[in-house]
């Protein structure tokens, strides 16, 4: 390896084993996370992008067109339940094409594209059919793209026009909605999917709309609308009177002070009624009038009489003068008269009766007059005394031990919920404490024996410094005698003499018998210089 990498490895290294703990702590933290990051985003750059194949798929079609990526060996997810399939881009046109060779999707509510298959020679029943369908298939793809929706099915009833049928029927349309997971379609969305059916058909009127979900529930009825049956509009009333009444009593005599109790009385018949009044006008000229008048003057006396053949065929005088002379006047006139024709379709719901019953604590009461109240509650309800409306406020004692028992239950119940949250808390902490705690003590370990391998050995024999210090008047020193020569063998004695440095350690030896505190002092700052900046 050449010298100049090998040189920077020793740096790095050594830079390294000056770090402390938090910054060693630290460095390992950012290499992991830096880590992780290169690896998510070397995934997410190396997973290809699905874009979808079909959607609003059937079931079967479905499975067949999974099957048929299963064999192509092509990846693919699956969304919205099943009904749309994603592949990667470079194979979307392939399969298609496949699909497409092999029929797929099938089934398909069509839309206006019904119309473009459509032969010359289709008869009128396949016409009619056939336009029938595509405006379903068109509603049922708008309603599908509302919020909530996942699917949605439309089937029209158009009458066929006749000129033979005096009175034709309103067309109308059953609409079938399968809603998302968790979501309830809203009054308003319901009114949107009534409205918009209503408006798409020549003739259809939102009352011709029923709206029926995938939990067999009526969201809106042939005859009764969006608004939904007489027992359902009832309980709509009803709550609200009963809250606009609880809200007002909330506010005089504090919450939880009164009780609100409204029973309403609907109808449940709807009908249509058409009137026709006449009037005359006042001082109005006649439209045409006519006047006849006829005079007969007749021959002498007693020769043209004329009269009524009475019995036996004998003329009898009929008031005529004997000469025969009559006068007769006829007068035909056509006055101007007003006609006024009213229609009205009256819708279930109407109220035929309502009341209300408040109770009031005799507790909150206080000086309350009842007289009062009452009169308020009427007018917030909307009472109606000609129609039979009634309003009862009574000052009673209220139970107050269910309150105490729930409100203890509630307390008890909170305290159980604080004391898993603590629970959960802990364990958290102990887990985490579990998992932390070893990573530090390894931390610390690897610190001491990274600073311990660290200690670079120390030449005495470059300790000139320290011989000066040593020498200096402050600190008597006494130097040691040199070191006697060794005997190794048997033999012949030979002379040896000490080196600088073994006298250097004979003098430290000294000095630290001497004066050991002085001694680890000049040592200790003789380090300090030592070390790198």
């Amino acid at each position: 390896m050449p010298a100049q990498v090998t040189s920077a490895f020793r740096r790095f290294g050594n830079a390294l084993r000056e770090f402390t703990i938090a910054q060693r702590t630290v460095a390992l933290i950012g290499v992991a996370v830096l880590v992780l990051g290169i690896a998510a985003l070397s995934m997410w750059a190396t997973k290809p992008a699905f874009t979808p194949l079909f959607s609003g798929l059937s079931g079967s079609d479905a499975n067949t067109i999974v099957d048929q990526l299963r064999t192509d060996g092509v990846p693919y997810e699956l969304s919205d339940g099943g009904a749309t399939i994603l592949v990667p881009e470079k194979s979307v046109y392939d399969e298609r094409l496949k699909a497409a060779s092999a029929g797929l999707p099938s089934s398909s509510t069509g839309g206006y594209a019904l119309l473009d298959k459509m032969g010359v020679t289709a008869s009128e029943f396949q016409q009619s059919v056939t336009y029938k369908r595509a405006l379903e298939g068109e509603l049922a793809a708008t309603i599908e793209a509302l919020d909530g929706v996942r699917t949605a099915s439309v089937r029209l009833a158009i009458p066929k026009e006749s000129v033979f049928v005096a009175e034709a029927n309103d067309p109308t349309a059953s609409v079938f909605i399968e809603a998302e997971n968790g979501i309830t379609l809203t009054s308003e969305q319901v009114e949107a999917i009534v409205h918009l059916t209503s408006s798409s058909i020549d003739g259809m009127s939102p009352s011709d709309v029923a709206v029926v979900d995938a939990g067999g529930a009526v969201l809106s009825a042939v005859g009764v609308g969006a608004t939904g049956s007489a027992d359902k509009q009832s309980s709509v009333y009803e709550e609200r009177v009963q809250g606009s009444v609880q809200a007002m009593l909330d506010k005089i005599v504090g919450p939880g002070n009164a009780s609100v109790v409204v029973a309403a009385d609907m109808s449940y018949e709807s009908a249509e009624r058409v009137e026709e009044t006449f009037t005359t006008p006042t001082d109005a000229p006649a439209l045409n009038e006519a006047v006849k008048s006829e005079t007969y003057a007749g021959g002498k006396s007693g020769a043209g009489a004329t009269g009524v053949l009475g019995p036996d065929n004998i003329a009898v005088p009929a008031g005529a003068n004997g000469d025969g002379t009559f006068t007769s006047k006829d007068s035909t006139r056509n006055n101007a008269v007003n006609k006024v024709t009213e229609s009205r379709t009256i819708p279930s719901g109407a109220i035929n009766r309502q009341t209300v019953s408040v109770a009031v604590d005799s507790a909150a009461a206080g000086d309350i007059n009842v007289s009062d109240l009452s009169s308020l509650v009427a007018s917030a309800a909307g009472i109606d005394v000609a129609r039979g409306d009634a309003v009862t406020v009574e000052v009673v004692n209220f139970n107050t031990a269910g309150a105490q028992d729930a409100a203890a239950a509630l307390a008890a119940a909170q305290a159980a919920e604080n004391a898993d949250r603590v629970a959960g808390l802990i364990r958290i902490a102990i887990i985490a404490a579990a998992l932390v705690i070893p990573f530090i003590l390894g931390l610390i370990v690897y610190a001491r024996r990274s600073r311990r391998q660290s200690r670079e050995p120390m030449d005495v024999g470059d300790l000139s410094e320290l011989r000066s210090a040593l020498d200096a008047p402050t600190v008597p020193l006494v130097r040691a005698p040199s070191i006697a020569p060794r005997v190794i063998n048997p033999g012949p004695s030979i002379a040896y003499e000490a080196t600088d440095a073994e006298n250097l350690r004979s003098e430290i030896d000294a000095l630290a018998q001497r004066d050991p505190k002085g001694t680890a002092q000049y040592l200790r700052g003789f380090m300090d210089e030592r070390q790198p900046a």
